[in-house]
C-alpha cells in the first residue's frame, strides 16, 4: 500500500509480484502495510486487484499506525480472506519507517471478529493477561482495548 521510499504501491505491482511468489510454490501470500499507512479505499483497491493468487492462500498484514488496521482487516475479509497476521498485545513496528506504530493488535482483532459473530476459539481472558505481562516486561502500553 505504501513504501516508505518508494511511497504508493500500486496494486497492480503487488499482485504481479504476488503471483509470482505464488507460481514459485509459496502455498500463502501475505499482503502487508508494514508501515501502516493502508486505508480502506486501497485495501478495497488491493484486494479487487489481487487475481493471480487464489484468495484462500490470501492472507494480510496491517499495523496500526493510523488506527486503520482493524477497518482493512474486516474489508478483506468481506472478499474472502480468511487468514490475518497480527501481534499480541500490537507488539512489533517497522524500524525503517518513521512512526509507524506495532502491528494490530490480536486482542483487538479477536474483539471485532466477535462483534460480527465470528468464532475464533481463543481465551481473550489469557489472552489478554499474556499481553499485559509481555507488555510489562518490555515496558511498553499494550495496545490491546480489552482492560
Amino acid at each position: 500500500m505504501g513504501c516508505p521510499y518508494e511511497g504508493d504501491v500500486a496494486p497492480q505491482k503487488v499482485d504481479e509480484v504476488a503471483g509470482e511468489l505464488f507460481s514459485m510454490g509459496c502455498y500463502e501470500v501475505s499482503l502487508g502495510d508494514t508501515i501502516g499507512v493502508g486505508t480502506p479505499e486501497k485495501t478495497h483497491a488491493l484486494m479487487s486487484n489481487i487475481r493471480s493468487v487464489p484468495v484462500e492462500n490470501v492472507a494480510v498484514h496491517f499495523h496500526d499506525t493510523y488506527d486503520k488496521a482493524i477497518e482493512n482487516i474486516l474489508i478483506a475479509l468481506s472478499y474472502g480472506v480468511s487468514v490475518v497476521d497480527s501481534s499480541v498485545a500490537g507488539l512489533g513496528g517497522c524500524p525503517y519507517a518513521k512512526k509507524a506504530a506495532g502491528n494490530v493488535c490480536t486482542e483487538n482483532v479477536l474483539l471485532a471478529l466477535q462483534e460480527l459473530g465470528i468464532s475464533h476459539g481463543v481465551d481473550l481472558r489469557q489472552l489478554s493477561e499474556t499481553g499485559n505481562h509481555i507488555s510489562r516486561i518490555l515496558k511498553r502500553d499494550s495496545q490491546s482495548l480489552l482492560e
